[in-house]
């Protein structure tokens, strides 16, 4: 009985060989094997975690001072009834200046995304976007850039920072997103002063 299990076992292994269609099916389904993107066509999720914070602090502090000074003792000889005269000059100049400008930003999403090309070195090209529309307003997430399959996750996840040539945006449309705007007054006055 064994040797007949082991030819059927067997004999089936070897009609679905390496490059047949039924072990090529297989190896993406197992169950003990992890589901990562690995081909055009599969989904990848991933995990938006974006924090950008500039500043930048500026000062200066100059001061410049100048003085002439000069002190005439008396005239000469003939001139000696003249009183003593003297002159002074003097200029000063300080400035002192500050500036500092901080900005911040932070975003926070899971995307999924679709393998659309496979480099040859096996780096996966992916694009994806997401669009939520609540009461009229409207947000889209969009990501593109390249992975590098060792930096998949066991739960087929990959961090953005691993993303190369990353492009990450966030827009909105709508009412509050038009109600954060200026004016086309306030506009117009900041473009002229």
């Amino acid at each position: 009985m064994r040797k007949l299990l082991f030819a059927v076992t067997t004999g089936a292994l070897l009609a679905w060989g390496p490059g047949s269609l039924p072990a090529q099916g297989m190896m993406g389904n197992s169950l003990y094997a992890d589901h990562k993107a690995h081909r055009v066509g599969d989904i990848i999720t991933v995990l938006v975690v974006e924090e950008a914070v500039a500043s930048s602090k500026a000062s200066t502090s100059t001061d410049k001072n100048t003085g002439v000074e000069v002190d005439v003792r008396g005239g000469m000889k003939e001139k000696s009834f003249l009183p003593l005269a003297g002159i002074r000059g003097g200029a000063g100049n300080d400035f002192s200046g500050k500036g500092q400008t901080e900005r911040q930003g932070v975003l926070k999403a899971r995307i999924s995304a679709t393998v659309v090309n496979v480099r040859e070195n096996g780096d996966l090209e992916i694009e994806g976007s997401r669009e939520v529309i609540v009461n009229g307003e409207r947000e889209l997430t969009t990501i593109r850039g390249v992975v590098r399959p060792s930096d998949i996750s066991t739960q087929n996840t990959v961090y953005s920072y691993n993303v190369a040539e990353a492009q990450i945006a966030y827009k909105g449309s709508g009412a509050v997103h038009s109600g954060q705007k200026p004016g086309y007054l306030a506009r117009l006055l900041n473009w002229l002063f």
